[in-house]
């Protein structure tokens, strides 16, 4: 495939490096110094796009793509209100477009962990439940994206919990989510179920940003060839 990267930072130079492994190649290399490059014509050179920029680019950059009539592959966080805007986008242009909030393939596994332990917790009623997630000081938005998935799933499963917050509470209805930044940290995010009597907790710890890049090539290599709106459960076949 000839793959144009969208953000060229730490991500992208990684995604960069697994894609050619793979024997794909890079055609398009987009930042800040290379954005008057970012056209229709140079993206219509290319069987895909891989983007990941920050929370207040992501958007327009993601419509430049499916406007182009190129596949996209997204895995910027912190935009997600937005989506409903891409996703008619797509449909209207017959496009192709896989958004993931994160792409690692274990972390896609952790969340149906997660998943099916809110529905064993759910009347477990002397239990509380809160989350806890780490990255580096470069992270732009908090929480993370992988964070707020995990939060919906235990939304969806506990109905003693009624939203989430950003930051400690009191209120027996929120889930709280702790956000630290500190370096070197590519990603930890646990769940823990706590009771006067015992702790359960689940945590996925990523080493480095190995598993996100390769995730993100093997979304794009399932994307290609592809109509439609997916998402990593696609990717990976979990049913």
């Amino acid at each position: 495939m000839k793959i144009a990267l969208i953000g060229y930072g730490k991500m992208g130079k990684t995604i960069e490096q697994v894609a050619l492994k793979r024997g794909h190649t890079v055609n398009l290399k987009i930042d800040i110094d290379t954005i008057d490059s970012f056209t229709k014509e140079n993206l219509n050179q290319c069987d895909v796009a891989i983007e990941f920029t920050g929370p207040h680019s992501a958007k327009e950059n993601i419509l430049k793509c499916l406007d182009a009539g190129t596949p996209v592959v997204s895995g910027s966080t912190g935009w997600l209100e937005n989506i409903a805007e891409v996703e008619g986008l797509c449909k209207e242009k017959n496009g192709s477009f896989l958004y993931a909030s994160n792409f690692s393939v274990g972390v896609n596994i952790f969340f149906e962990v997660n998943k099916k332990l809110a529905q064993l917790m759910k009347g477990q009623n002397d239990y509380d439940v809160t989350l806890e997630e780490i990255h580096h000081t470069q992270k732009k938005d908090a929480p993370s994206g992988t964070a707020i998935t995990l939060a919906q799933q235990v939304l969806h499963e506990i109905p003693r919990k009624t939203n989430w917050v950003n930051e400690a509470s009191t209120n027996a209805e929120d889930l709280v989510i702790l956000s630290k930044r500190e370096d070197p940290a590519p990603g930890t995010h646990s769940v823990k179920y706590s009771s006067a009597i015992d702790d359960i907790e689940i945590i996925h710890t990523a080493h480095n940003r190995q598993g996100f890049a390769q995730g993100a090539v093997l979304a794009a290599e399932f994307l290609y060839g592809k109509k439609g709106i997916y998402n990593m459960k696609d990717v990976l076949k979990i049913t």
